[in-house]
């Protein structure tokens, strides 16, 4: 465990959800692949996350026990975070809507398999961690490339750039720099991570606006807002505003629409035939209000279709 910042006391919170939540399951689309330096999942299953709130960094420990959910907290952005943990594990998610929206008119075979994968992970949520830009960086980084080739972009900006996670957190956390250090990473930095230009400009640029689009966040589920303002910046199309809406405003509707394996699954879920971006979403239409929940069961169940093919490889732009 790291000593830094160890002296800070300690802020908690109990808290008991009205329906189950599955605290890894919820807290899981923030994980930025193995050694992610703002989550960690500990052996007494304990997750620990970091963020850069409002208030300043802080570090969130969350762990769950007969229904009841524990939340420990370090640094100046401790109060906050525990403030907002509800909403992170998914107090404002409708899960009843959901519910009620299976029972309507449906095609039989889809509602029944969309009922079934639900039935099969109750505590899954679509919570809300309301930091905008913090969800922004690593879903452009993400942006056309194999996941391991943005997630090891990650790890090396954070370890350089980011600060050490307050609190007792474990060994090599951090937390994400704020918008102006992204602002000012010099190109040959950007070039060691692996990241080209186009990324890099992207998320400089999205930078100067953190603040408008951190405000997005405080009207709920409902991106719609945040869609346009994303969208209208150089750099982020359908597929990052929809990865950073998921994530930072919980939006349960907001498909990954442009991602390279989801339109194949989701086909292949319910016809057992691969399709595209608009058979994807012609399948997803009659659970509009959660399509981007449906996709996130489908690809929990690990219905897929069969694996042909090469697979995409990793780029090293360090090299050159």
């Amino acid at each position: 465990m790291s000593s830094a910042g160890a002296a800070t006391g300690v802020r908690e919170r109990r808290w008991t959800p009205s329906a189950p939540v599955d605290v890894e399951l919820t807290l899981s689309p923030h994980r930025r692949g193995s050694g992610d330096p703002a989550w960690r999942r500990t052996p007494d299953r304990a997750i620990w996350r970091t963020s850069r709130t409002p208030e300043g960094p802080g570090t969130l420990r969350v762990t769950s026990r007969m229904g009841e959910v524990h939340g420990q907290a370090w640094g100046p952005g401790a109060e906050w975070l525990l403030e907002t943990l509800p909403q992170a594990l998914g107090a404002d998610d409708d899960v009843a809507g959901f519910a009620g929206a299976l029972d309507g008119p449906r095609q039989a075979g889809a509602a029944a398999l969309v009922a079934d994968l639900a039935a099969r992970h109750p505590g899954l949520r679509i919570g809300r961690t309301l930091r905008v830009f913090e969800a922004l960086v690593p879903a452009v980084l993400e942006q056309k490339v194999v996941g391991r080739e943005a997630w090891r972009a990650w790890r090396w900006l954070m370890r350089k750039y980011g600060e050490p996670a307050p609190g007792p957190a474990p060994e090599g956390m951090a937390v994400m720099p704020p918008p102006q250090v992204w602002r000012t990473i010099p190109s040959w930095d950007w070039h060691r991570a692996g990241v080209e230009a186009v990324r890099a400009r992207t998320i400089i640029n999205a930078a100067r606006h953190a603040d408008k689009l951190e405000a997005t966040a405080l009207g709920g589920p409902d991106s719609a807002e945040a869609d346009r303002l994303l969208r209208a910046l150089p750099g982020i199309g359908v597929w990052t505003s929809a990865e950073v809406r998921q994530r930072g405003h919980g939006d349960p509707d907001a498909p990954s629409v442009g991602d390279f394996h989801l339109p194949g699954m989701v086909g292949w879920a319910f016809t057992g035939q691969k399709t595209d971006d608009a058979g994807m979403l012609e399948l997803l239409e009659p659970f509009r209000g959660h399509r981007h929940r449906v996709v996130k069961l489908i690809e929990l169940s690990g219905l897929r279709p069969p694996a042909r093919g090469p697979r995409m490889p990793a780029r090293d732009y360090r090299s050159f």
